[in-house]
């Protein structure tokens, strides 16, 4: 059984380098670094008394390290997504039996909706959906239909600049989304908005109401959140960037 503050996680696959791309022009990967990149991210969760779950390496799966697309979790449910991209449409197999383990309703997004999990960000009992490439309005009107009912309210965010919405926005304990600018279509969506300095800098995974989780990569970003009262920790996911890749998706949390 899956409980309580437990990170669901895969190790990269040696063919983590043919990743697919949207935005970014393909420049090489380190393989090697990429994988004690990601122990020591793993790692900052177990220091913290996370549990590890750890899926089987997915070889055939380039992308399969970016385990948030495939499923996302909310209070009492458990959505498995269907990835946009074709090619990452078999990693959603492995984390099924995963989900049912979680104690939460399961449900899944039916052809010939899309939706990936990177397109997904909670903030309080709103839940914006970015419209991508990846995720499409079958798919967001299918996550509507579970939600409302629920009590949360769904939000379709237009996102042009970036691969997906989290690529673009991610959102502080206190319910603030932060975000680069230039990859941002519309800041005036959100509530409450704070631009970040960096374009790594937009991506934070909240550990508890003090603490979030950063690249190392975005240290004035990192600065800036200090300002604001908060924790910072920092770790190294460069291998992981150049492949449109952050904190936030490399992980799923069941909290």
């Amino acid at each position: 059984m899956v409980t309580a503050r437990t990170l669901l996680v895969r190790p990269p696959s040696p063919a983590l380098a043919d990743g697919e791309l949207t935005h970014l022009e393909r420049v090489p990967v380190d393989v090697g670094l990429a994988a004690r990149q990601w122990a020591r991210y793993v790692d900052v969760f177990r220091d913290l008394g996370w549990a590890v779950r750890e899926l089987p390496a997915a070889a055939a799966h380039p992308d399969g390290v970016f385990v948030e697309d495939t499923v996302v979790v909310f209070d009492g449910l458990v959505v498995l997504t269907r990835p946009g991209a074709l090619s990452r449409r078999g990693e959603v197999e492995s984390m099924r039996p995963v989900a049912g383990t979680t104690g939460r309703e399961v449900a899944e997004i039916a052809a010939p909706g899309t939706l990936e999990g990177g397109d997904i960000l909670k903030v309080g009992r709103t839940v914006y959906v970015g419209r991508t490439t990846r995720t499409d309005a079958e798919g967001a009107a299918q996550l509507r239909a579970l939600l409302e009912p629920r009590g949360w309210r769904v939000v379709e965010v237009p996102v042009t600049r970036a691969l997906h919405l989290k690529s673009a926005v991610t959102a502080l304990p206190d319910g603030t989304v932060i975000g680069y600018e230039p990859l941002v279509d519309d800041p005036g969506v959100f509530d409450s908005f704070l631009a970040v300095p960096e374009a790594e800098g937009t991506a934070v995974v909240v550990l508890d109401e003090t603490t979030v989780l950063l690249s190392e990569s975005a240290p004035a970003t990192a600065e800036l959140l200090r300002g604001r009262g908060l924790t910072v920790l920092t770790t190294p996911v460069t291998e992981f960037e150049k492949l449109e890749g952050c904190v936030t998706c490399l992980s799923v949390r069941v909290r």
